[in-house]
């Protein structure tokens, strides 16, 4: 039912962002070729796919909590009004309030299985939250002619290589020691949460070296690593909470 919802309303904001996004799509070599603006699909079946979707997955997230149900809904919200149709053509940090809605979804799971907003929820919320800039800039410097082309603002392009690096520095930090804390509040043993200390210093200094050495490799290597590490830590949890509830479930 988690899974559901979620790939639901995620699955629907995701039409629903690439029917508003259309026209900047067109114009980049990444999207062009998605099915709306190359034409494949019409807009408005698009739109009315993207809506019932939506709207499944968040109708079914308040069936089953209405707690749970209303973080589904902000992330929807933040996804589609905030970021795609009121920011992301005017500021580069539109990524941050985008932010929020990628982060809906791990705390919209702990709310759901503590039936409660939690200390450790927040953490892993803020956790992505602050990885995202990361993964955003990194990537960001690997299409900025596109982004350029399309009139979509971008940290590298308006703020260049120096500032946007100590941003995703920063960002980074904050990042990993919020999943530090956060894994430890959930319970997950010592072997573990020594793992993902190590995975994260080793993610900070890649980052710390962007900083000093600006290259499209190194650029490359962070991105790479940003995406490995999360997916690392978020497997790592579900591991080290598996053999918690074995013994102590």
């Amino acid at each position: 039912a988690l899974s559901g919802s979620l790939f639901l309303a995620i699955g629907g904001t995701t039409i629903l962002n690439m029917v508003y996004d259309r026209d900047i799509d067109a114009k980049m070599a990444r999207t062009a070729r998605r099915p709306i603006p190359a034409g494949l699909i019409p807009a408005r079946e698009a739109l009315v796919v993207g809506l019932v979707l939506a709207g499944l997955g968040v109708g079914w997230a308040l069936i089953m909590y209405p707690l749970y149900g209303l973080v589904v809904f902000a992330g929807v919200f933040f996804n589609t009004v905030v970021y795609t149709v009121w920011l992301k053509r005017r500021t580069p940090w539109s990524i941050v309030w985008g932010g929020i809605a990628g982060a809906m979804p791990i705390l919209a799971g702990r709310v759901l299985g503590t039936g409660q907003f939690d200390l450790a929820g927040l953490l892993l919320a803020m956790a992505v939250l602050f990885w995202i800039p990361t993964h955003i800039i990194t990537f960001s410097f690997r299409q900025a002619e596109d982004y350029k082309r399309a009139g979509v603002p971008v940290f590298p392009n308006c703020y260049g290589e120096r500032t946007s690096y100590i941003i995703t520095g920063v960002s980074t930090a904050i990042a990993v020691l919020c999943l530090v804390i956060a894994t430890g509040l959930i319970g997950l043993d010592w072997s573990y949460l020594r793992v993902i200390i190590t995975l994260g210093i080793i993610l900070i200094g890649f980052a710390v070296l962007t900083m000093y050495q600006h290259s499209d490799r190194y650029n490359f290597i962070l991105f790479k690593t940003a995406s490995l590490y999360m997916l690392m830590v978020m497997l790592l949890m579900m591991v080290g909470l598996w053999d918690y509830l074995q013994l102590f479930g």
